[in-house]
């Protein structure tokens, strides 16, 4: 081939390089070289890049990956106001046991069992045989005498602070003469154990609890405690 047609094939070459490379940044595409070069990076990043990178961020999950429900098997914690004391409540002394002739080694902690409608005890239950007497614990005031659906014939006692009050129920009755605002000294008969209320009638028993009170001094309201370390302390 001729020297001016080898010349002439050159020229057009150029050009239709030139055209296509035109025509390529006009529609926004990158030259075959760079596109080339792009998808390898995003495909395989250099060795350097990523040791260059925190390890936080190569290859891992995002935070809505990672995290863990919640188990709906796992029970919510209880409110503050309702949790029980690691140790026994700040009361001078141990309490007596309130059902006569039951000792330390027969109690058992029921305080947190669970009760109906997702309830929790929040007290113990001293099993006895009914019309066994039912003593006060500590010195202190018949604060209120009162019939419950649940609870029974009950009894509320304010000890003399007013800080504390013991609850006892379940009653089969009170004993004789007992009266709202009437002083009971430790170890007075206060009443017989029964099966009132929601109680088992084939499982008689106590149902004795133990309430901190607020400044208001309210019978029906305040912060259960557990009354198992105190019965069960110096006994």
């Amino acid at each position: 081939m001729s020297k001016a047609a080898l010349s002439f094939l050159a020229i057009v070459l150029l050009g239709a390089n030139v055209a296509l490379f035109h025509f390529g940044r006009e529609r926004g595409a990158a030259p075959p070289a760079e596109a080339a070069t792009a998808s390898l990076m995003q495909v395989a990043p250099s060795s350097a890049a990523r040791a260059a990178a925190p390890a936080s961020s190569i290859d891992a999950p995002s935070r809505t990956e990672v995290a863990t429900p919640a188990s709906p098997d796992v029970p919510a914690a209880p409110s503050a106001a309702r949790s029980t004391p690691a140790s026994a409540p700040a009361i001078d002394g141990a309490l007596t046991i309130p059902v006569q002739g039951v000792t330390a080694a027969q109690l058992h902690d029921t305080f947190s069992d669970a009760r109906a409608q997702g309830r929790v005890h929040e007290a113990i239950d001293i099993m006895a045989p009914r019309g066994t007497p039912v003593i006060a614990v500590a010195d202190g005031t018949v604060e209120k005498l009162f019939t419950s659906v649940p609870g029974g014939l009950t009894i509320y006692q304010f000890e003399p602070s007013g800080r504390y009050a013991y609850y006892y129920a379940h009653l089969d009755r009170y004993a004789d003469g007992l009266r709202e605002k009437q002083p009971i000294r430790r170890g007075d008969v206060i009443g017989y154990v029964g099966s009132t209320g929601n109680a088992d009638p084939s499982a008689p028993h106590l149902h004795f609890a133990i309430f901190e009170l607020g400044p208001e001094r309210q019978w029906w309201k305040g912060t259960a405690l557990n009354p198992y370390p105190v019965l069960t302390r110096a006994q």
